[in-house]
């Protein structure tokens, strides 16, 4: 089943404590104009965007299961700082930005750049680093969810940036929030190839003084269970032809799905 619209109109439809996980990456604040009235991310404050995530997320509260797993992706911002990217909304259905400034044009009536300037909330300056991933994992948290695991979307193939003065930026955040302190977790569908030295340890390299090799029929075991899933994931990002310009690779939705 697949169904398309408004999430805060979309999730009151669904039956309590029916879904076992949610994967979702909503949209970044200050970001990209949908050209949708009421649209999530074009709030003129960080806080009014925290309010509306923890909203939203009070929805997701209601239909997730007591053992099910919510799994978030968000980027950071830089307060006061233009956001480019394209739109494949019709100029005419282009809003007014919410109190962000927004330019946009171009030669058809689709594919066009924008071009958002984010405000600079107060307690911040022009230039600084929003956190807006762990501002709004900690409101989550403030409202109940518990936060397990923040884990690193490493992209090897990250979006080019013209700055000079700090490292471009190559990763993103995905956390891992529960309803309960006991949840469905299948660490086995998800570890990861490991190799391990005589010793029975994972670090090669190293001389182990005073721990007894292990014998061959262990170090075969440990070598087929492999290793625990770490919090770093290196996925590439993964664009589509004619798509949405910010698809979800299916390769960190993978894992999210089988643990």
């Amino acid at each position: 089943m697949i169904l398309v619209g408004d999430v805060r109109e979309v999730l009151p439809t669904l039956d309590a404590s029916s879904i076992h996980c949610v994967v979702t990456s909503p949209p970044y604040w200050g970001l990209r104009d949908y050209g949708v009235d009421g649209q999530i991310g074009l709030e003129g404050d960080i806080d009014d965007y925290l309010s509306t995530m923890v909203e939203v997320f009070r929805g997701i509260w209601r239909v997730l299961r007591e053992d099910g797993t919510l799994w978030l992706n968000l980027g950071d911002a830089y307060a006061g700082v233009h956001s480019k990217g394209k739109n494949d909304i019709p100029r005419s259905e282009q809003g007014d930005g919410k109190g962000l400034f927004v330019v946009a044009g171009g030669s058809q009536d689709h594919y066009f750049s924008t071009d958002i300037c984010r405000p600079v909330p107060s307690g911040l300056k022009p230039k600084d680093l929003c956190g807006i991933p762990w501002r709004v994992a900690f409101a989550l948290q403030a409202d109940g969810w518990y936060l397990r695991s923040d884990i690193i979307w490493s992209k090897p193939n990250p979006m080019p940036e013209s700055v000079t003065d700090r490292p471009t930026k190559a990763h993103e955040y995905v956390f891992l929030l529960t309803k309960s302190r006991k949840y469905y977790y299948d660490a086995d569908a998800v570890r990861e190839d490991a190799q391990w030295n005589r010793w029975g340890v994972q670090t090669i390299g190293k001389n182990y003084r005073g721990i007894k090799p292990v014998d061959m029929d262990t170090l075969d075991e440990r070598r087929s269970q492999g290793r625990n899933k770490r919090s770093v994931w290196e996925i590439p990002t993964q664009p589509y032809p004619d798509a949405h310009f910010a698809t979800f690779p299916e390769a960190l939705v993978a894992p999210c799905i089988e643990a």
